[in-house]
């Protein structure tokens, strides 16, 4: 992984073509959800931070990028970087790679790096595409509460509601269906000093997946339906 893709500066025609694009993602997003964004004053302006939505669907990644147009960066098979065109639309639009097949805390360290940068990114702590109302704790991964920790930035919480039932497991088709998406406050994690002892990153996730829980639950009220149950025959995961 190069320095090149975790933090090259965005020249003007980056910019531009970020912004091109994100608002094109954002027209089509919003006309075909109608999505209404609730809470996005929390997001904050000026300093790094993990947003963490909750994962119902795989619409949840370019659905969550429309809460700011601030650049979110995101981690990404580093094969999706093979094309150069590609691999260059990837990195403008926030994306960077990490090497299929490596240990996790090496795509953690490259999150820290990341975040130390000043850059905002998103991380599911839910791992992958779960199912139903309710953030399960069993279903929680520690990364982002240990690169939070460690990067001392804050988590965000995220609840997106509506999702899942515009595009529902083994479904092929996009549903206009009403999103909405709650936005909680900050989470800021304790100083640490030296390690990070596994006790401080497991009670951080506990309050983190509370937190998200509250945010979801405010999210499917206003969109007036629960999360969708697993699917017969239909696995976890993206």
């Amino acid at each position: 992984m190069s320095d090149f893709d975790l933090g090259r500066q965005m020249s003007r025609i980056d910019r531009f073509t970020y912004r091109f694009f994100w608002s094109l993602l954002w027209l089509v997003v919003k006309a075909w959800f109608r999505f209404r964004v609730v809470g996005g004053e929390n997001l904050p302006k000026d300093e790094a931070y993990i947003l963490s939505p909750v994962h119902r669907s795989y619409l949840d990644t370019p659905v969550s990028g429309m809460v700011t147009s601030r650049r979110l960066r995101f981690l990404g098979k580093e094969s999706l970087w093979n094309s150069r065109f590609g691999g260059r639309f990837l990195t403008i639009v926030g994306g960077f790679p990490v090497e299929r097949g490596t240990a996790d805390r090496a795509a953690l360290r490259a999150c820290q790096e990341v975040l130390e940068r000043g850059e905002p990114m998103v991380m599911f702590p839910e791992g992958t595409r779960r199912y139903g109302p309710v953030v399960l704790a069993e279903d929680m991964h520690a990364g982002p509460a240990f690169v939070a920790l460690r990067a001392g930035v804050p988590i965000v919480p995220m609840g997106i509601a509506g999702t899942d039932h515009a595009m529902p497991g083994g479904s092929a088709f996009i549903r206009p269906t009403k999103v909405y998406m709650v936005v909680g406050e900050p989470l800021r994690p304790p100083v640490v000093e030296g390690r990070v002892p596994r006790r401080v990153v497991d009670e951080f996730t506990e309050e983190l997946r509370q937190r998200m829980q509250m945010v979801f639950d405010e999210a499917q009220r206003l969109a007036g339906r629960p999360a969708l149950p697993r699917p017969p025959d239909v696995p976890d995961g993206d």
